[in-house]
């Protein structure tokens, strides 16, 4: 067997000690007590040394002295300081995330959602990943909701921040992707997209939530919200059916994938709606070709559209009566309630 060199051999040592202490370093955790204030425990390493690791742990025992008095300002004012001198630090952090919760408190929502995204997007192998993503969800919610941030000295609530919500919820997407989060998010922001009366951009969310969660358990919501939504665009029989159609199709949808949900009845009602829409919007254009332009081959095309689009509604019973009514004028014969035609004069 060959045998590595010496050098070779006190190289491969080094590197093991070095990963050891990285791997120590890892694993330590930030521990507080009133009597020691902030030690690292269950590793060697804070990140720094000498004077800076010394400078690190005061500003860090100032915060936590001054956040236990109850001077949010001034733990804030230190907490930041830790993190932007000292990032690469394991003070960093847990002063990004106390941080945070003071601004929580404060009801400084977005100063907050920043400090906790600081802390997943710099560090995101933290033992709290999970608790920020849902403490950054409950921001987005409460500002999605109508929660005012607080104003300059505390004298007056501020404005609301739907829109800030949104991006919020948005930027939770992209932080946990796979997480329960995800889908509650998608849902949010198509609701405060509604809230906004931005209609396109809700079902947009809808739509992503469905072909990206598909087994997520709030699917069936989104189906059936889809229906609805599409339904909300909907002007009436003499204008584009397009969304008549959309909205079919995902009432159709759910009903087909999820026909024990307590949305079917809902699902049904919406689809009546929308097939009698789609059918009288054929009617219409039938009797204009029938009344308006005397194009019999083109109203007898639209009446049995009409038919076809809901056979078992009383629209369907009127297109009949009109295909009757278009065989008789087309043979010379007067029809029954058939509208005068205006009649210009030139002087």
């Amino acid at each position: 067997m060959r045998l590595l060199p010496v050098r070779a051999l006190r190289l491969l040592f080094l590197l093991s000690a070095v990963l050891g202490l990285c791997a120590s370093a890892s694993r330590a955790d930030l521990v507080w007590t009133p009597q020691d204030g902030w030690r690292v425990e269950g590793g060697a390493l804070s990140g720094l040394a000498g004077t800076d690791g010394r400078k690190a742990l005061d500003l860090m025992n100032d915060a936590r002295a001054s956040e236990e008095k109850g001077s949010t300002r001034s733990a804030i004012k230190s907490y930041a300081s830790v993190a932007k001198k000292y990032p690469n630090s394991i003070y960093a952090p847990e002063a990004l995330y106390r941080s945070a919760r003071l601004h929580l408190v404060r009801k400084e929502y977005t100063k907050a959602f920043d400090d906790y995204q600081g802390v997943v997007g710099r560090y995101p192998n933290t033992k709290r990943f999970n608790e920020i993503i849902g403490e950054q969800y409950r921001i987005a919610s409460a500002l999605l909701d109508g929660a005012r941030p607080r104003m300059l000295w505390g004298l007056l609530p501020g404005f609301t921040a739907r829109d800030k919500a949104l991006e919020y919820f948005e930027t939770i997407l992209a932080n946990a992707p796979y997480s329960d989060y995800a889908p509650l998010s998608l849902m949010n922001i198509a609701r405060g997209h509604q809230k906004l009366k931005q209609t396109e951009d809700a079902i947009d969310a809808l739509d992503r939530m469905i072909n990206n969660y598909p087994q997520s358990l709030l699917a069936p919501d989104a189906y059936l919200k889809l229906g609805q939504t599409h339904a909300t665009l909907v002007d009436g029989p003499y204008y584009d059916q397009a969304s008549t159609r959309e909205a079919m199709t995902y009432f159709t949808d759910f009903m087909l994938l999820f026909p024990s949900d307590t949305g079917v009845a809902a699902a049904e009602k919406g689809l009546d709606s929308m097939k009698t829409m789609l059918a009288e919007s054929k009617m219409k254009i039938g009797d204009f070709y029938f009344y308006r332009r005397d194009n019999y081959t083109a109203a007898k095309v639209f009446y049995n559209e009409a038919i076809t689009a809901y056979p078992e509604s009383p629209i369907a019973g009127r297109a009949k009566a009109r295909l009757v009514d278009v065989e008789a004028k087309a043979s010379g014969k007067k029809v029954e309630g058939e509208p005068k035609k205006k009649r210009f004069w030139l002087f």
